[in-house]
């Protein structure tokens, strides 16, 4: 693997797949602050001191709400975040049916058309891309209707052919389901894919997919350690997709 665009990671590539979070958006801005919100909820709901327990269950370093590579929030189903949550607050003291009220009570997605922020002009950059690759799509493991409203409010849910989500009925990252799914729907050999994430699982959906090229970017959870064993490229962002190969 290589840490620089030494070769052009869109050569032979006919659809690329895209992560969400951290990839597309920036990921630490929004769920850095819903577990912020989480936490504070759940400790009224449940009357319980649950904060810290939680910060540390999902991966999310407190002082800086940076989220770990391989916490539980950098790409684990929102379902799944919500059962081990509940499972702790009763580990915590509560009773089986005040944690799971304490849930329902506390429980909320992050609202992407306030706190969604690309990572850089998505519109113009896959504007770009679009001369060299023809299909783009997005594997998240976000649900689908908060994913729609975010490309919806980025204004570049036209841009994409087709998404994969952790609600679709399907295994998610890092199995390679979505990434197959994808091809499959689009009618493109992973053998012409490229798949572009922030995290750990990205990466290894793509390798597991037997995809073309698994590039790792370094906006999100994800750091140049835990990516380069993963990736074929590692980039400072997707705005580096659109670069000359000599210059990326």
């Amino acid at each position: 693997m290589t840490s620089s665009a030494a070769i052009d990671p869109l050569a032979g590539i006919d659809l690329i797949i895209f992560d969400k979070d951290g990839t597309l958006i920036e990921f630490h801005l929004m769920w850095g602050a819903w577990v912020d919100a989480l936490a504070r909820r759940l400790e009224t709901a449940a009357a319980l001191p649950v904060r810290e327990g939680l910060y540390a269950l999902l991966g999310v370093d407190r002082g800086t709400g940076l989220i770990h590579a391989h916490g539980l929030l950098a790409a684990t189903p929102m379902s799944r975040i919500r059962e081990v949550v509940q499972a702790y607050v009763e580990e915590a003291g509560a009773a089986p049916e005040l944690a799971a009220a304490a849930i329902q009570a506390a429980w909320h997605a992050p609202d992407p058309v306030a706190l969604a922020q690309p990572v850089t002009d998505l519109a113009g950059l896959l504007g770009r891309l679009r001369a060299r690759v023809g299909i783009f799509a997005v594997a998240t493991s976000d649900d689908r209707r908060p994913t729609e409203r975010t490309l919806e409010a980025l204004g570049v849910s036209g841009e994409f052919a087709a998404i994969s989500c952790a609600d679709d009925g399907i295994r998610t990252k890092p199995a390679p389901d979505p990434v197959l799914r994808l091809c499959a729907a689009l009618g493109i050999l992973p053998s012409r894919t490229a798949v572009v994430g922030d995290s750990p699982a990205d990466l290894l959906m793509g390798r597991a997919a037997g995809v073309a090229r698994s590039i790792g970017v370094l906006t999100g959870v994800g750091d140049r350690a835990s990516l380069e064993p993963l990736a074929d490229v590692v980039l400072g962002s997707i705005a580096e997709l659109a670069l000359e190969p000599s210059r990326a």
